[in-house]
């Protein structure tokens, strides 16, 4: 016999089902608040006491804190790459006449990735100055960061509650819950600051814990210099040049001054690189880079070309290997070079005069100099096979390593 929709019996069961649901509700609303405020990956903070708190040395979606930052400090002067110009470049205000400077970089970041956090921030307020750092093998308009999705760029002035709901949603998922916990149980490992709490440069504490977990700098340089053999696909390089002149021009329309930089690897690094006879396609490069920025400069511009990669005196430093000793003093392995060197860096590109730069670190490309600079790095680099032949012996045989995996 069916039981009437009035009897006591259906009238406790919807009851019940009411009281679960908002049981249910409540502690998922709790979890989302708890979550919220405690904000273990930081991604909703700025000029907040939490900045101060230590972390882990790997930082958990660095984009959402980089984006939210962006969007409350409102930088001046925009640092934007991937992680050698985020370890390196260090955001002082003093070389910038006192302007908010703000290094955006992310790690694993391609060309495409720096284009999207330029859109971001032109979107929210003009940009004076941007410092963009540029690398052969992440050419690419392809995301290298999985992290930085795209509803993170801001696209008009409803940002702020995009970015709430965002972070909502976030804020209900497994991951962060376990690490809030761990936060407030005082169980997190608490090894380094944000990058956040130095303007967007990542804490050289961050850096040592992450090269102490990849085995030290030793066993970190073979890694990186036998990755630095890989080629880019010309495609790749042919569309990224398209995406990259129209981003200049955005920022020219605008008058932004823009100062490009290429990246220093170690010397042994590219030495692998030119060994497997990529060296032609990446001077091939320098050259197309150089036609959109001259293109760009003739246009009115005020935009700027440096090359810092090559065979020179920073990045020909012996590595410990070779030398004895536990560190280097201008890299920290073969692929990220310490803050000494990115002062230099920013010294050549803006003029400081007070920054002691090596005469042969940084040439600035024109059509009149960039062929003899081309010409003039297969000397550089013949110097180098000729006084670094303890280098060229391990090269030699790490090869052969790498060639049985």
């Amino acid at each position: 016999m069916t039981v009437p929709s009035s009897s006591p019996q259906r009238a406790l069961t919807a009851r019940y089902l009411a009281i679960f649901a908002a049981l249910v509700a409540l502690v998922l609303l709790a979890v989302t608040v708890g979550n919220w405020v405690v904000d273990p990956y930081l991604s909703q903070q700025w000029e907040s006491p939490l900045l101060q708190r230590l972390r882990p040395a790997r930082e958990k979606l660095s984009p959402w804190g980089k984006t939210y930052a962006v969007f409350r400090y409102q930088p001046q002067v925009l640092f934007v790459g991937n992680s050698r110009t985020e370890v390196g470049l260090p955001a002082e205000a003093s070389w910038f006449g006192g302007r908010r400077v703000f290094n955006a970089a992310i790690s694993g970041a391609t060309l495409g990735d720096a284009i999207a956090m330029l859109k971001h921030a032109t979107v929210l307020a003009p940009l004076e100055t941007v410092v963009w750092g540029v690398d052969y093998s992440t050419f690419s308009m392809t995301g290298g960061n999985t992290d930085f999705v795209e509803a993170l760029v801001a696209t008009d002035a409803h940002y702020l509650w995009r970015r709430r709901l965002m972070g909502l949603k976030r804020a209900l998922s497994f991951d962060m819950t376990r690490d809030a916990i761990q936060v407030l149980t005082g169980q997190a490992p608490g090894v380094c600051r944000s990058s956040l709490a130095f303007y967007g440069q990542k804490d050289e504490a961050c850096i040592a814990a992450n090269l102490l977990d990849r085995g030290g700098v030793e066993k970190a340089l073979v890694v990186d210099v036998g990755a630095a053999r890989q080629k880019n696909a010309p495609a790749n390089i042919t569309q990224a040049l398209q995406g990259f002149e129209q981003a200049l021009a955005r920022l020219c329309a605008v008058n932004t001054r823009v100062k490009i930089y290429i990246n220093p690897l170690h010397a042994l690094a590219l030495e692998n690189f030119y060994q497997h006879g990529h060296g032609p396609e990446l001077d091939d490069w320098k050259r197309r880079l150089l036609t959109k920025v001259e293109a760009a400069s003739a246009g009115g511009c005020d935009v700027a070309l440096v090359d810092f990669s090559g065979f020179n005196s920073v990045t020909s430093e012996p590595i410990p290997q070779v030398s004895g000793q536990a560190a280097m003093h201008n890299y920290w392995e073969a692929s990220h070079y310490r803050t000494g060197v990115g002062r230099q860096i920013l010294a050549r590109l803006m003029g400081v005069v007070t920054e002691t730069v090596p005469a042969d670190f940084g040439v600035a490309l024109d059509q009149s100099t960039i062929e003899p600079h081309l010409a003039s790095l297969a000397g550089a680099r013949a110097y180098y096979r000729q006084q670094h032949p303890q280098e060229l012996a391990l090269l030699a045989r790490w090869s052969g390593l790498w060639a049985q995996k």
